[in-house]
């Protein structure tokens, strides 16, 4: 709310005072002021102080949340914010309510933090713990999916057609290939069925579907449609995602460690629901831009996360990249789990750290004492690069170093994408 008049100096320092209802001029004017003069309670001087009432804990706290909107009379407010200084647990509660209220400001970004969904969660169960926890390797995914189901939310009904135009990295360039947000939404559902699949869940494609990678599944998925997909798909898709992270949740610590099969590789379920979560934000920002709607990248620790996965998997990649030929040879070998030859990824920003990648064998540890080259990338570039929405070329804002070996390093983080 800003000033009439223009002067806002003291709405960043305090929220303004809105009074309470004023008794109408033409029943109460001061009929005795001349012509000219200002009528007796309208004349400039010193404001007289509040009657401060005397009211009881009760009255006062139920007063916290009027307060934190200045809704108060003067006495109250004075009462309140007197109480206030003895009463830690109230002042506490006008804390919260004062932040609430600033999320109401109509100047402000209505973009919500995206890990506030995650705080008001954490505060909730720090006052009344969950009987069945989620795991902590799970919320990535537990997050992402909620915030693309709020995207859907938000949408018209026409927007489920918008166009999307979705982008990987496949042999040595970027592949293009045409969707509607409803179409991207059915690639999300048949691709979690793979982890469904795994868990014993239902497959989204049906009982007895070959073993299929997920290019391929989403294929057979879009193929099977008998009519274009709509805004009916949200349903299906929301309802895996929380099957699967209650069926997650219920089964224990044992269940991180199972293999989710990709058909030509294999990740252990904690890695896949990582992956999945991944790659449910970048779909999620490839809607978002084709329908106008403002997206945030993933809070720090999750989009941290999301990048040490792919830093873990850049050995991996690179070697299949070195046995079809399309990197250099290796040059020094050395025993598995021996210190080699390595490239310092240096990823700044929200998310950020830094990664030694092995470069002549994934059974290689990736060490800061036998770095070759180093390059340096914003945490959000970097998963760009990892999703193939730009080529090697185009990242890296700092390169130094082995060319060769950064230029197979970021060519195998391209690599890592898919449709």
């Amino acid at each position: 709310m800003t000033r009439a008049n223009g002067d806002d100096g003291d709405d960043v320092a305090r929220a303004p005072w809105i009074p309470g209802p004023r008794r109408a001029a033409d029943d109460h004017a001061d009929l005795t002021a001349g012509p000219g003069e200002a009528p007796e309670e309208e004349k400039p001087g010193v404001e007289p102080e509040p009657e401060v009432p005397v009211l009881t804990h009760g009255v006062l706290k139920s007063l916290l949340g009027a307060w934190a909107l200045s809704a108060c009379s003067p006495g109250e407010t004075r009462a309140v914010e007197d109480h206030l200084t003895a009463c830690a647990p109230c002042a506490d509660e006008a804390l919260r309510l004062r932040d609430a209220v600033a999320l109401l400001h109509e100047d402000r970004d209505l973009d919500l933090d995206p890990l506030l969904r995650s705080r008001v969660l954490e505060n909730c169960l720090g006052r009344r713990p969950a009987r069945i926890p989620v795991p902590e390797w799970v919320t990535p995914y537990d997050a992402e999916t909620a915030r693309l189901d709020a995207l859907l939310r938000d949408i018209g009904e026409s927007e489920w057609h918008a166009p999307v135009r979705l982008k990987w990295y496949e042999e040595g360039r970027i592949v293009r290939r045409k969707a509607t947000v409803a179409g991207v939404m059915g690639h999300l559902l048949a691709v979690d069925g793979l982890v469904s699949a795994a868990l014993g869940l239902e497959d989204p494609l049906g009982a007895g579907t070959p073993e299929l990678s997920p290019s391929e599944r989403t294929e057979a998925f879009w193929s099977g449609l008998d009519r274009p997909p709509n805004r009916a798909i949200r349903g299906p898709w929301r309802d895996q995602s929380h099957a699967l992270i209650r069926t997650v949740s219920f089964a224990g610590r044992g269940v991180a460690d199972l293999t989710v099969t990709y058909k030509d590789f294999a990740l252990p379920l904690r890695d896949s629901l990582l992956e999945r979560a991944f790659e449910c934000w970048v779909h999620a920002d490839d809607i978002a831009n084709a329908v106008a709607y403002p997206y945030a990248a993933p809070g720090g620790a999750h989009l941290h996360s999301m990048i040490d996965l792919a830093a873990r998997l850049l050995p991996g990649a690179l070697a299949n990249r070195r046995r079809t030929g399309l990197a250099s040879p290796a040059r020094h070998l050395v025993a598995a789990g021996a210190a080699g030859r390595s490239l310092h990824l240096e990823v700044e920003g929200a998310g950020g750290g830094h990664w030694y990648i092995a470069l002549d064998s994934p059974a290689a540890l990736g060490s800061p004492e036998r770095v070759v080259a180093q390059v340096a990338m914003d945490g959000v570039e970097f998963c760009q690069l990892v999703a193939g929405h730009i080529s090697p070329e185009e990242a890296a804002a700092g390169q130094d170093g082995d060319r060769e070996a950064i230029r197979d390093v970021l060519s195998a983080a391209a690599s890592l994408s898919r449709l």
